[in-house]
């Protein structure tokens, strides 16, 4: 049974335990909601993500609301919104001034020179499990290749802008 703590703890634990920033916490939600709750599917989970990258904010705080919202309706959202920023909200305010005198610490520094390697891992196998998803036919590798052509080598074009055009031809092709 789904309880709003499930969610707080959830989205605690995915939001709090990530380092990279957003895209960092990804595979960690993934992890919670697919893998430990089962709140959603490894589909479902490619769906609300790829809606949650077309919205502007965060996206930790996107998948949060969009997932909570399922599970628990406008209370859960809260909740799992409340679990992906509350401790790292309070961290920040309570010892901002000692993160900032130690912000080029020799220590830190290494500390996050070992997590990056990790956290590039984390989001390839994030992007391999959805990609095996995701790439079900002929017009899906279409759409990934000058996705990827594009990006690569049309920097200026915002991903956003990729995405909404993703879901707009999405429909009218895929559409029945």
């Amino acid at each position: 049974m789904n309880t709003y703590w499930d969610l707080f703890i959830g989205f605690f634990r995915a939001s709090n335990f990530s380092f990279g920033g957003g895209p960092a916490s990804i595979p960690l939600v993934q992890a919670e909601v697919v893998t430990k709750y089962k709140w959603l599917t490894n589909e479902e989970f490619a769906d609300v993500l790829a809606i949650a990258n077309s919205l502007p904010a965060p996206i930790a705080t996107k998948l949060a609301g969009m997932i909570g919202f399922r599970v628990k309706g406008w209370l859960g959202s809260f909740i799992a919104i409340m679990g992906a920023i509350l401790p790292t909200t309070l961290i920040v305010v309570l010892l901002g001034g000692l993160i900032m005198n130690y912000a080029e610490s020799p220590a830190l520094k290494a500390m996050l020179k070992g997590v990056r390697p990790v956290v590039a891992v984390l989001l390839a196998q994030t992007a391999i499990q959805m990609g095996q998803k995701a790439l079900s036919g002929k017009t899906t590798w279409i759409f990934c290749i000058i996705a990827l052509i594009i990006m690569l080598f049309v920097p200026f074009i915002h991903p956003a802008f990729l995405v909404v055009i993703s879901m707009l031809l999405g429909y009218f092709i895929f559409k029945k």
